[in-house]
């Protein structure tokens, strides 16, 4: 499963410094940072946070490492794009053995509330940490296609280009 989510999460999180690059060149950074898609979601930097905060934590919480800490603090595309660099740093350290062997064990999250959610790591990763990262920088995404900048799909998948090839000859 390292092989199979760690590398997503670090291709995102790139694609995400990608669009925040796009977005700067194209539209005012203060009006979109703080842009959301409905007055009652999140906006834009705080997306983004959250997406960083899925991928590190299920990265902390399988490997039992302490995840680094990113107190939320980030106003500009500069420092949300050092944010996924730092959680970038943190996914590229997570050793993979280790990792892999933390699907067997038990995950619990416990909200501000008190409440919380209990799984085996598998579970945990497969059914709320991917889906929860995926959801948050989909939502970037978004946020930025509404606001006006010039994003497709390709930018959503942009490190797929690592694997282009050319066409046949007689294409």
């Amino acid at each position: 499963m390292h092989s199979a989510t760690v590398p997503a999460f670090i291709a995102m999180l790139s694609n995400i410094k990608g669009w925040l690059d796009k977005a700067a060149a194209q539209k005012d950074e203060a009006e979109l940072i703080k842009a959301s898609l409905a007055p009652d979601m999140f906006a834009l930097a705080r997306q983004i946070q959250i997406a960083s905060d899925a991928a590190k934590g299920a990265a902390a919480r399988l490997t039992g490492v302490e995840a680094p800490a990113m107190p939320d603090t980030e106003a500009s595309f500069a420092e949300l794009k050092q944010r996924c660099d730092r959680t970038i740093a943190f996914l590229q350290s997570a050793d993979a053995a280790v990792y892999d062997a933390g699907l067997a064990s038990e995950v619990v999250i416990t909200f501000p509330n008190g409440a919380g959610l209990r799984f085996d790591g598998a579970t945990f990763l497969t059914g709320y940490a991917l889906p929860n990262f995926y959801f948050h920088a989909s939502m970037a995404y978004a946020i930025l296609r509404s606001q006006g900048v010039d994003l497709g799909k390709q930018d959503f998948l942009g490190h797929l280009g690592q694997y282009m090839f050319p066409p046949p000859a007689n294409a």
